[in-house]
């Protein structure tokens, strides 16, 4: 008597042809980004993420051990290349003062709101995170460590090169940072309005009256 086959199961059609796991993983992440950037972290699930990549629900579960993990590297996916379009830009500059221009104006244009919302999203990640190893945090730490060394890098270059007076690049990089955020924050709220070139105008205040006359 010939045993009774095991009927084979559907293969979805993004599993039938196999890719390397970090083909996979990257794309399940690539599909997560603009998810958050439209939605926010909070409101994107496993399955929205699925759907978006066009795998199943066990794909992704397969790949990731939570929805957190692939939320945490998509957002981190997204920060990286903003900032690295920003830092190459930089290094194009002919010296300090031009590449601080240029790092100001791309920090805000009508582009950038979906950048900044993603970066709030993971700040607010971050003081929710519940992971021991505190995956949020210390990227958002490492995040903000990158973000100061670049702009600390540019004052040293214009003081360097003759362009800025300035006895304290650390400290006036604390403060262009804060306030590049505190004005992203207030142009998303929109409370009170602001606009991009108000923004950028506040920036170049901040440049023109720290480093060119020296650096107080």
């Amino acid at each position: 008597m010939t045993a009774a086959k095991t009927p084979r199961r559907a293969v979805a059609a993004a599993d039938r042809t196999r890719q390397p796991t970090e083909v996979r993983r990257r794309l399940i992440v690539e599909a997560a980004v603009p998810l958050i950037a439209e939605r926010g972290y909070a409101s994107v699930g496993v399955r929205d993420v699925a759907a978006a990549a066009g795998v199943s629900v066990g794909t992704v579960t397969y790949h990731f051990g939570s929805v957190q993990e692939i939320l945490s590297e998509a957002m981190v996916l997204n920060i990286e290349r903003y900032y690295a379009a920003l830092n190459e830009a930089a290094e194009e500059a002919a010296g300090g003062a031009e590449a601080l221009r240029l790092l100001i104006d791309a920090l805000f244009t009508e582009d950038t709101d979906r950048h900044w919302r993603m970066w709030f999203d993971y700040w607010s990640a971050g003081d929710r995170d519940q992971d021991p190893e505190q995956a949020f945090a210390g990227g958002q730490a490492k995040r903000y460590e990158d973000w100061h060394g670049q702009i600390r890098a540019l004052v040293e270059r214009g003081v360097a090169d003759g362009e800025f007076v300035c006895a304290d690049p650390a400290g006036f990089t604390v403060r262009f940072a804060a306030l590049s955020d505190g004005l992203a924050l207030q142009r998303l709220r929109q409370a009170p309005p602001l606009s991009t070139e108000d923004a950028r105008r506040h920036m170049y205040r901040l440049v023109e009256t720290e480093l060119a006359t020296g650096g107080r």
